[in-house]
C-alpha cells in the first residue's frame, strides 16, 4: 500500500531565509534545541548537510512511535528550494514501512513571505498491519511551526537592531 499525506504553512520570511533554516542541517539542531520533549538528539553520522548526509534522530523516551531512526538526504535542490530525506535505517522501517520519506519544499510568496509544503509518501506491505498514528503530518506540522517561529524570532530580533 502507498500513500502520502501534505501539510502547508505560510512561514511569513522571505523563501531564502525558510531554506537557510530547512534546506540543510539547521533544522535538525534547531529542533533538538527547541523540542526536547519529542528528539532527545539528532546527531550528524556522515556528510555536510548535502545529498547522502545521514543523521540519527533519538527521540525522547515515552514519543509514541520509533525510538530512533537514521534519515538520509536523498535530494537537495537549492534552485526550486526541494530537500527530500528517507528512512533508511530502524524507526518506521521497523514497524512495517518499506518506504518513508518526508519532502519538504519552500515556495516562494512573495518578497516577504513563503510557503513550506511537506509530504509525507510512504509505503507499507499488504500484509503489514501499521498503526495509523504514524501516518499522522502532525508531528512534521509541529517542526516545521517551530522553524516558522524560529525565523519569525530570529528576523525581529535583527529589525530591532
Amino acid at each position: 500500500m502507498f500513500g502520502e499525506v501534505e501539510h502547508e504553512l505560510e512561514l511569513h520570511v522571505p523563501a531564502s531565509e525558510a531554506w537557510d533554516l530547512f534546506g540543510g542541517l539547521a533544522i535538525g539542531k534547531l529542533v533538538e534545541k527547541e523540542m526536547p520533549e519529542k528528539f532527545q538528539k539528532v546527531e550528524l553520522i556522515e556528510g555536510d548537510g548535502g545529498v547522502g548526509t545521514i543523521l540519527k534522530l533519538t527521540f525522547t523516551p515515552g514519543v509514541p512511535g520509533p525510538t530512533s531512526l537514521n534519515e538520509k538526504f536523498i535530494k537537495i535542490d537549492a534552485e526550486k528550494r526541494i530537500k527530500e530525506v528517507e528512512v533508511v535505517e530502524g524507526g518506521y522501517l521497523d514497524l512495517g514501512f518499506t518506504l518513508y520519506r518526508i519532502r519538504l519544499e519552500v515556495i516562494e510568496k512573495g518578497e516577504e513571505s513563503s510557503i513550506m509544503k511537506t509530504t509525507i509518501e510512504y509505503e507499507v506491505k499488504e500484509e503489514e498491519e501499521v498503526d495509523a498514528s504514524l501516518l499522522s503530518i502532525k508531528p512534521l506540522a509541529n517542526i516545521i511551526e517551530v522553524g516558522k517561529n524560529y525565523l519569525i524570532r530570529t528576523r525581529a530580533t535583527k529589525e530591532a537592531k
